[in-house]
């Protein structure tokens, strides 16, 4: 039973979803719940790797903190997203810091059993490679608008990836539960710039914005504006 409510949260987003059903059946019987109080750290920067994480419930927060104190914010994963497997493609520490935002429950699939799955069956490397790439496009598309886009447009085209589950999900979500702090370290721009932004875009009707949460009333307006 525990297994089959897994496989039913996982099953709506996309990598899972068209992975063979073999490779399903293997994640899920290695996996172990993981449950995060609000805050907890996963794991930090420079950690051994410790497997595959899916998110169930919740939000995981991956950034880093300089020895200033400036922090990047670099994503926030929500269910039912799969990560944390750069280190299990080269056996490195972590390259990032990985914090539960609010309760959160999560799946790991163990490293050294996802090494003897692998051994097993090279054939599903591929799939990993998959997850891996997907991630590895949207940090090119995230890296030119950064450099490219105006502002606003970097504000729209985030809230849409973000509404979409950097394509892991079909149906958009028309809440966001984003605080504006949170959109503008992404982003890398400052909180005034953000909300500054944000506001305008509540001006014309195309957002709503509440407390910790950010509601898309006009998709098609908010599309245009980010140039998709």
């Amino acid at each position: 039973m525990k297994m089959q409510v897994w496989r039913e949260r996982l099953m709506s987003g996309q990598w899972f979803s068209r992975v063979p059903v073999q490779l399903q059946n293997s994640l899920l019987a290695n996996a172990r719940l993981r449950p995060l109080a609000p805050g907890q750290r996963l794991f930090q920067r420079g950690d051994p790797p410790c497997g595959l994480y899916a998110v169930l419930e919740g939000t995981v927060r991956i950034g880093a903190v300089s020895e200033e104190g400036k922090e990047a914010l670099l994503s926030l994963v929500e269910a039912p997203h799969w990560f944390g497997e750069i280190s299990l493609f080269d056996g490195q520490p972590r390259t990032h810091d990985a914090y539960a935002v609010g309760q959160c429950s999560l799946l790991n699939v163990p490293q050294a059993a996802l090494l003897e799955l692998l051994d097993e069956h090279p054939q599903y490397w591929r799939q990993l490679a998959l997850l891996m790439s997907h991630k590895l496009r949207l940090t090119f598309i995230n890296l030119e608008q950064l450099s490219l886009m105006p502002a606003p447009a970097r504000v729209a085209n985030r809230l849409l990836m973000i509404a979409r589950g950097y394509g892991e999900t079909d149906t958009p979500r028309r809440v966001l539960h984003l605080p504006q702090e949170q959109l503008a370290l992404l982003l890398s721009l400052s909180r005034q710039t953000t909300n500054q932004i944000l506001k305008d875009l509540q001006g014309q009707g195309i957002l709503k914005l509440g407390y910790g949460e950010i509601e898309i009333l006009d998709e098609d307006r908010l599309r245009a504006l980010a140039g998709v």
